[in-house]
């Protein structure tokens, strides 16, 4: 359940900073990560799709890239931006909201083994069992794989997100974000009980293998290898958890598609940047745009 971690939002930065207060292998020397454009007579609209945890070395800016991002005089994130300082206050509210229980202990609902299992996993993030006995499940879980994760050298301040919105701020141009830091964060904290423990059961299982399952999505997105990458990001996901593949993706791109049919509406030219998984399936954003008669061009 590596795609949990990896994929979801650079909410994760905060959230991985936080956590403690609530208490790929290399890719190619250049990447060339895919990206499309959408048209009509007075609008145009480049995506991207990214990783939100990069190492710093990787090197996946290009010519066409950044031709596009010169030309774009707005940009639109999946939230409005991917500063974690400037998300901190309103970041602990929802922590404190969805992400801790204090009246249902972590360590009640584990066998004596497991809770064993979480103390281990725990110290990646500079944390122990008991620091988390008032986490959630799903931010438990969380909390270990972003762990496992910065600790083999992936930085959500070196992904693509954060990288592109310095570009546009540096222009003084002020990102535009799909959704709230609350409703992301409502997609985990909205799994049944159920659900909760089995993500971090499976967390506490894969979390050694999380920095290499990811040097693998890296190396497939910085080749452009849709084919793969919708094999690892989304097929496994719709197979192996429905409900939370349509949470996670489905419903949250098609609440996007009716914003993006807003921006044709309009004019001129966006640029927007969201998790590669959004971008590739059959219920992709431009498999949705596709559905309504809306075209997209691949660039690179």
């Amino acid at each position: 359940m590596t795609w949990f971690a990896s994929l979801s939002s650079f909410v994760l930065r905060p959230i991985a900073a936080l956590a403690a207060l609530a208490a790929v292998c290399t890719a190619p020397a250049l990447a060339q990560p895919a990206f499309w454009v959408v048209r009509d007579a007075d609008s145009t609209i480049y995506l991207l799709g990214t990783i939100h945890l990069l190492k710093p070395e990787t090197v996946w800016r290009t010519e066409k890239l950044d031709a596009a991002i010169a030309a774009s005089d707005a940009l639109w994130l999946e939230l409005p931006t991917t500063n974690a300082e400037a998300m901190q206050g309103e970041m602990m509210v929802l922590v404190s909201r969805y992400g801790l229980s204090p009246a249902s202990r972590l360590s009640k609902k584990l066998t004596e083994e497991e809770v064993k299992t979480l103390d281990e996993a725990a110290r990646l993030a500079g944390l122990s069992a008991g620091q988390l006995d008032v986490f959630r499940p799903w931010f438990a879980a969380l909390t270990i794989s972003t762990a496992a994760m910065t600790r083999a050298g992936y930085d959500p301040a070196s992904g693509v997100d954060s990288k592109i919105e310095g570009i546009f701020r540096a222009r003084e141009i002020k990102p535009k974000g799909f959704e709230t830091a609350e409703e992301q964060i409502k997609v985990f904290a909205g799994m049944s009980p159920e659900q909760e423990l089995e993500y971090l059961r499976e967390t506490m299982e894969e979390y050694r293998d999380a920095p290499t399952e990811l040097d693998k999505m890296v190396t497939q997105w910085a080749a452009a290898d849709l084919a793969g990458m919708e094999s690892m990001f989304v097929t496994e996901m719709k197979t192996e958890e429905p409900d939370l593949y349509a949470a996670l993706l489905a419903d949250r791109n098609a609440n996007w598609v009716v914003k993006i049919e807003e921006m044709l509406q309009g004019s001129g030219t966006t640029f927007i940047a969201v998790g590669a998984a959004h971008l590739i399936g059959p219920d992709s954003v431009l498999a949705m745009l596709d559905a309504k008669g809306i075209k997209s061009e691949r660039m690179q």
